[in-house]
Parts: structure tokens; sequence; C-alpha cells
């Protein structure tokens, strides 16, 4: 077994024969565990009050005590540690009384190296697989925990504060942005952020599955369900049991499945193909796209049902060119990756390679400047990345930065007219989501010459409405 001290599991061995003792000490130490050695129950049993133990291997026959006895006051102090008795007896009762008493197993004596590692190892084999798992969550903690995304803008900072509210409830939550601007990394950071953290992460990609396979995808099937049905198979519902499920380009998902999706949302059960029983299924949803549902929606692609169900809680992924004062961080945070692959050793940009990243369009987004940063460490011939590495400005482009009002001023009405689109211009839904009075956020619309019948069909009356909330008061409001 190869480890480091610090990660050697730790034995706690209990045996009267001194002899003994000492000979699994040494077996065990070769094996590349570390070893406690005890000589009475009472001192192993004190032992387990001081350290936390891995595995207990204690003889059923100490001097004036009982192994079982013994064994049960390990675990009551240690509940959960795996426990080999060792006998030279090895009768079916005593084996029978062992596991009944908590017991993971026993050892007849005489017995080999390969016989007791084997015990050992089949003993260790699930608190080992736990400790990984801890391992495996601490690592996406870290990673998607909301204070390690890279990301520092103002408008980055907004949608973490909206993360922040919505993560730990159970709402189902629709997520808007171009291709390329991390739709799936805040699913993850959502997950990693919420009470299912523990739970599993299942991703499915809605545009890269044939129809004919999609609903045994999401739900599974029985054994001759249809044809290639060889075996029964669980769906992606029943591996994101107790997690959260993330269906991403919803908007390509094919009508048929649409309404069955629809079910399995609004019942929380779904049914096996091939099966004449439905399954309860407690699973978080979590959908993007970077469509435009509402026009899906009235185009007749995707349901009007399905489309409310799922955008309980709408977010707005901005596209890279309106989160500029990220590029810095993220192009960094990227050289240091592809460093770390390319095996190069480079010190950062120049000044001017990274004005060529801040006044890119970036068509593609996040992914696009991964890309381009990827391919400048692996064509690079020097210590510091320079702007012919990276991809070719427009002139236009190459103009200098608009006026801080001027860009606020874009900035916010592109920001109103993507809340419009999330909400289906639903004034109360997009005030509440922009954290605006209605008729502040109604005055704001009126300023950029925005107006909610633009994006969903309103009635005259509707609109008056409306424009009358623009004279009321504070005090009224």
């Amino acid at each position: 077994m190869e480890s480091k001290d610090m990660e050697r599991e730790n034995i706690l061995v209990i045996d009267d024969d001194e002899g003994l003792l000492h000979l699994l000490k040494m077996r065990l130490s070769a094996m590349g565990f570390s070893v406690t050695a005890r000589t009475t129950g009472q001192e192993a049993v004190e032992a387990t009050k001081q350290t936390t133990f891995d595995l207990a291997i204690t003889d059923l026959r100490l001097r004036n005590e009982n192994g079982l006895d013994v064994t049960e006051a390990l675990l009551q102090n240690q509940p959960g540690l795996p426990v080999i008795i060792l006998t030279a007896h090895g009768s079916i009762p005593n084996a029978v009384e062992a596991m009944q008493r908590g017991a993971f197993g026993y050892l007849t004596k005489p017995f080999d190296d390969k016989e007791l590692k084997e015990t050992i190892d089949k003993a260790l084999s699930q608190r080992r697989m736990s400790r990984e798992i801890d391992r495996l969550k601490s690592l996406v903690k870290e990673l998607y925990g909301l204070e390690n995304v890279v990301a520092r803008s103002s408008a980055m900072q907004q949608l973490f504060q909206q993360i922040g509210q919505v993560a730990e409830s159970d709402a189902t939550i629709l997520l808007f942005g171009e291709t390329g601007t991390g739709k799936e990394v805040m699913a993850r950071v959502i997950h990693a952020n919420s009470r299912r953290s523990k739970g599993a992460f299942v991703a499915l990609n809605c545009a890269a599955i044939p129809e004919t396979l999609f609903e045994s995808e999401l739900f599974g099937h029985v054994k001759g369900a249809f044809t290639s049905a060889h075996g029964a198979k669980r769906g992606l519902f029943q591996m994101a049991h107790g997690g959260t499920l993330f269906l991403d380009e919803i908007g390509e998902m094919p009508l048929s499945m649409q309404v069955k999706l629809l079910r399995a949302v609004q019942e929380r059960e779904i049914r096996e193909v091939g099966s004449e029983t439905s399954v309860k299924v407690d699973v978080r949803i979590l959908a993007a796209t970077n469509k435009d549902l509402s026009e899906a929606v009235k185009n007749g692609t995707f349901r009007n049902d399905l489309y409310y169900r799922i955008s309980v809680v709408p977010l707005f992924i901005p596209p890279l060119r309106e989160r500029r004062d990220d590029i810095p961080l993220l192009a960094q945070y990227f050289l240091q990756q592809s460093m770390k692959r390319s095996n190069k050793d480079i010190k950062g940009l120049t000044p001017a390679a990274l004005h060529r990243l801040m006044i890119n369009p970036w068509p593609g987004n996040v992914r696009e400047l991964e890309n381009a940063v990827e391919k400048a460490v692996v064509m690079s011939q020097q210590e510091m990345l320079t702007p012919d590495l990276f991809p070719a400005v427009s002139a236009s482009a190459e103009s200098p930065l608009k006026p801080l009002t001027e860009a606020k001023e874009e900035f916010e009405r592109t920001y109103l007219k993507n809340v419009l689109h999330l909400t289906g211009g639903n004034i109360s839904r997009a005030a509440q989501f922009a954290g605006r009075y209605r008729a502040d956020f109604y005055k704001m619309l009126r300023k950029y010459g925005l107006h909610p019948s633009t994006t969903k069909g309103r009635s005259d009356a509707e609109v008056d409405e409306l424009e009358g909330e623009e004279h009321l008061t504070e005090a009224e409001r």
C-alpha cells in the first residue's frame, strides 16, 4: 500500500498474547498501515476516545474479557468502525454472534499475510470509498464555490448575489445565455452551493440525444421494452435522485418529450419505458438555453406550460463583451491551466496582448477566450504572450473604449431587454428580478424606448395601468 505517513490508515490491534501482537504489528506496518497495539480491551476502548481509527482487530478470547464485548464498546465510541475478530475456534455460532454484535467479520488462526490483507481491504473498502467521495465533494466545492469562480465584474457579482439567494432552495431554475458563457459551470455552482451538494449532479445535452432515445435516456427502460433493450437501464432521473438534473440546451428537446418532462417535473415521478408503474424521484431541475424560449413558445416549438414550469427562477448569464472586467482574470486563469497541460513556463501577457483581449467582441464568449489563450500558449516561443498570438480585431473594435455614461446606458438597455424576455414581458416579475419598484422599472423602460408590449402582447388596459403607475408618489408605492 503506497501512501504518505500523514495519509496512512490507522489500525487498532488488541491481543493479550504479546508475541502475536508484535507479529501483527510488524505485518501491518509492512503493509503500510499505522498500528496502535493494546493488550487489553479496556486500554483499547480508552484509545478510541483519544484517536480516530480506520479499523480494529481484536482477539475473541482476551484475558478476563470477551472480544465481542470489546467490539460493542469500541463501536459505542466510534460508530461504523470496521472490527475484525480473531479466533482459534472459528465456529459458525461465534461468526453469527460476531456479526450480530457489529463486527465486520472474523479470521481463523493461523492465517497468512494474503488472507489478512484481503480481509482488511474488504473491511476498509467502504471507508475508503466514503473518504474518496468526501474528497471529491471538497474538490467540487473548491472548484464551484461562489468565492472561487473567476469573476469580479459588477454584472457577474449581481448574478452571484441572485444565485446565493436561490441556491439553497429547490426552485427550478432556467439559465439564459449565449453559447460559451458558462451555463453548465453556473449550474454546477448552484448545485455545489445547495443542500443537494452531497447528491449527484447529472447533466444532459438535449441537442445531442436522438429523439428515439430521449425517453429511455431520461426515464430508463425495463428489459424487453424494445428490440434492443436486452437489459434494464436506469434513466438520468434515477441517477440524479437526491441531487440535481441539469438539462442543457432544453430548447432543442423534441415536442414529443416536452409533455413527458412536464409531467415528471410536476408530479416528481417517472415511468420507465416498458413499465406499468411509476416511480417517485427527488430531483431538482436546472435547465439552460441559448434560445429565446418565449419566441419558441410563439412559434409552437416549445410548450408554454413547460416554459413557465422550468423558468420559476430565470437567471441571465451576461456575454463576455458585457463583463470585460473579467477578461484579465479569466485570461490569467486559463494561462495557468494551459501551462500545466503544455509544461511551459510563461510569465504572463504583454499590455498590448491584454488590450487586444479587452477589445475583442468574443462572439464565442468564455469558451472562445479559453481556446484562444491555450492556442497562444502552445504557439508561444517567448516568456510573454504577445498580441500576434491572438485573433486579429476589426478596425471598429480597435476604437477607444466608450465613455462611461454611454457604456452604462448600453448595458442597462441590454439588461432590460433580457429581463423582459426572461419574464415574458411580465412587469411584476421583471421588476422583482431587477430589484426595483414596478413604477421605477417602467420609468427605465420609457427612458430607453422599451415597452413590455413589444415582448409579450398586452391589452390596452394593461398598458394604461402600467403607465398610470409611473405617476405614483413614493408614499403611494
